[in-house]
């Protein structure tokens, strides 16, 4: 059964927990099974490398890590303020649409 999670890609969010707390990235894959999200220049870690064809020296490379949803907070586009996250149905076309709780704006 699939998790209603109310952070999708390409949303930006605000770090609220963590070495990273504070900061804002933008996500690049939820991982919606572990329930978990990777957000662009967050939650850094050194990953040990082989030598292979894409990276033939090898080494120490950096990358980013997943983080847990609960630790993400969702940054209105309008206001740019961090918000709660709510679901309802479109009067229009009838689809569930997300919207910011702070200012009752839907978000795209």
């Amino acid at each position: 059964m699939a998790k209603k999670i109310k952070i999708k890609k390409d949303d930006t969010v605000l770090i609220l927990a963590g070495t990273s707390k504070g900061s804002k990235g933008k996500v690049v894959k939820v991982m919606p099974d572990n329930y978990r999200a990777i957000v662009e220049g967050v939650n850094m870690v050194s990953k040990h490398t082989k030598p292979n064809a894409a990276n033939p020296q090898g080494g120490i490379i950096k990358q980013e890590s997943s983080i847990h949803i609960s630790n993400l907070k969702l940054v209105d586009p309008k206001s740019g303020n961090p918000t709660r996250v709510g679901r309802m149905r479109d009067e229009k076309t009838g689809k569930i649409v997300r919207f910011a709780k702070s200012t009752k704006e839907v978000i795209k």
